[in-house]
């Protein structure tokens, strides 16, 4: 696993809770802090992760809430991959297809844009690479999603050979995510 980020540490005791009890305590306290940075620099960072890994055609992505990192121009500056966007669907996630998210994304669930229903859905094992948003990442690549599990359900059926890649500021690099033997690792973090 290649990890590129800069660490910042997150205050914390030793206790004998349960991992979802410290995870829970972890998106409070990152919930209260304000997670941002350069989207910019993030953003070039993974582009030159896609330059060196010309192989990779099919790539999901997401439609950045404030506090993630916004990776939407990657579809202009790679237009010749097939980029992919998450739409929830009942309790599970389905990518569809997206050539300009201005267009083909609209308000959906939890307020996060998606594409639209009408749009072609891509089957999970045609995916190259899943670019994941997370509220926190950490060195072993554990990420902490939102808490709904809907990244740790759709990657558990991803292709084995499929690159997962946390994608986030600086900030939301910890030192420990608390992960469960549910939670899906990341192959590498980019930050």
């Amino acid at each position: 696993m290649v990890f590129r980020a800069q660490i910042v540490f997150v205050t914390s005791h030793v206790s004998d809770e349960t991992p979802s009890i410290l995870k829970s305590q972890l998106r409070e306290l990152l919930r209260r802090e304000a997670r941002s940075g350069d989207s910019y620099a993030v953003r070039d960072a993974v582009a030159d992760w896609i330059r060196r890994h010309p192989q990779v055609r099919t790539i999901a992505t997401f439609a950045a809430l404030p506090d993630e990192v916004d990776l939407t121009e990657l579809v202009t500056l790679f237009p010749e991959k097939c980029w992919l966007f998450p739409r929830v669907d009942g309790e599970g996630v389905c990518f569809h297809a997206s050539t300009d998210p201005t267009r083909d994304l609209v308000p959906g669930a939890f307020g996060i844009l998606e594409p639209r229903a009408d749009s072609p859905i891509v089957p999970i094992d045609e995916i190259d690479a899943f670019l994941c948003p997370g509220m926190a990442f950490d060195r072993q690549g554990g990420r902490l999603g939102r808490g709904k599990g809907f990244y740790d359900r759709l990657l558990s059926q991803a292709r084995t050979d499929a690159h997962k890649i946390g994608v986030a500021f600086p900030s939301q690099i910890v030192p420990n995510t608390h992960c469960e033997p549910h939670d899906i690792p990341m192959d590498e973090v980019i930050s």
